[in-house]
């Protein structure tokens, strides 16, 4: 692995959770795997669970762990060739991240949309220019469309419950779980990262049902859908779900903006009793009785806390294929 920005940087979504489920069961089996090797946490954007979680996962691989809030701490970087640079921006990225790259072995850079611009956002400069001048890996925090760490955490997560519940009779897999992404009401616009990357994530992993529902006017990009299901009625959407995952998002066709907070879409106890007793599952921060009642996420249907420390042996899988590579 050279890279890991989306789903298309993994040769086999089962074998990195595999390996992340090892991890899970053994943190330190690898740990002399990173030792002098250091890896810079970048973010243009604040950070709770991905930035903790990565850097547990490196210590565990006995590298060093450096972060640095670009956002506060550093110079405003321009990200456009040919840029005439006599505004707010200090510091080019053609001069910045090949210095980074002198740094670190591995850069892991966070940033987010400005839910203003489509053609803009969709085109993730910032990602792409910090792999075109770094000249060493790089793990993608979240971007502007996507958050793989996120996806690839909730692949283990459902997988581990899985096996939890209903392990495979002499090597043999189970039924196909019907997964159901729901859109949420939310006090804000919201980008789409997570929605597309866990569509893009399990449209690949291929061993699901999988279904997306949401209000008419929130679609989703579809070359991040084209293997799901859409419904735009819950109710039905939700009928026999194995497991729901809640999100918000706002319009990619009217871009950034919000259509509808309809606060009938929020999950609560009534309307995961349509659902085959599903584990609920959601990225956090949650907006509690906004996006999912507290009986939901205080039940034994919730998920989200395994979810969020399943974040560490995800980075850590990623990490470990990455440090093989170098």
């Amino acid at each position: 692995m050279t890279n890991f920005i989306s789903v298309n940087d993994v040769d086999n979504i089962n074998a990195l959770v595999q390996q992340a489920l090892k991890y899970k069961a053994n943190p330190f089996a690898d740990r002399s795997l990173g030792t002098g090797k250091r890896i810079g946490l970048l973010f243009l954007n604040p950070s709770l669970r991905t930035r903790l979680s990565t850097q547990v996962a490196a210590a565990n691989l006995g590298m060093e762990a450096i972060v640095f809030n670009v956002d506060k701490e550093g110079w405003a970087l321009e990200f456009a060739e040919g840029a005439i640079m006599n505004g707010t921006t200090v510091e080019h990225i053609k001069d910045a991240a090949p210095v980074l790259g002198q740094y670190f072995d591995i850069l892991c850079v966070r940033t987010f949309p400005s839910l203003q611009n489509r053609e803009e956002d969709y085109a993730e400069t910032v990602i792409s220019q910090f792999i075109k001048y770094a000249g060493v890996p790089i793990v993608s925090l979240e971007s502007a469309t996507l958050h793989p760490l996120q996806s690839l955490t909730d692949i283990i997560t459902i997988k581990e419950h899985m096996l939890l519940v209903s392990p495979p009779a002499g090597g043999g897999e189970g039924p196909k779980p019907k997964i159901v992404l729901t859109w949420a009401p939310h006090v804000k616009a919201l980008p789409q990262c997570v929605a597309n990357s866990f569509a893009q994530w399990v449209g690949s992993w291929g061993e699901a049902d999988f279904v997306i529902t949401h209000p008419k006017g929130y679609e989703l990009d579809e070359s991040y859908t084209k293997n799901a299901t859409i419904i735009t009625n819950q109710d039905e959407a939700l009928k026999n779900a194995d497991y729901v995952y809640v999100k918000n998002w706002s319009s990619y066709k009217d871009y950034g903006k919000i259509i509808t907070s309809d606060k009938d879409w929020m999950l609560t106890h009534k309307k995961l009793a349509l659902t085959n007793e599903a584990k609920v599952m959601h990225c956090l921060p949650v907006r509690r009785n906004v996006e999912m009642s507290d009986e939901v996420l205080d039940s034994n249907n919730s998920l989200v806390t395994q979810q969020a420390g399943n974040r560490v042996w995800a980075a850590q899988a990623v990490l470990s294929e990455i440090l093989k590579s170098i």
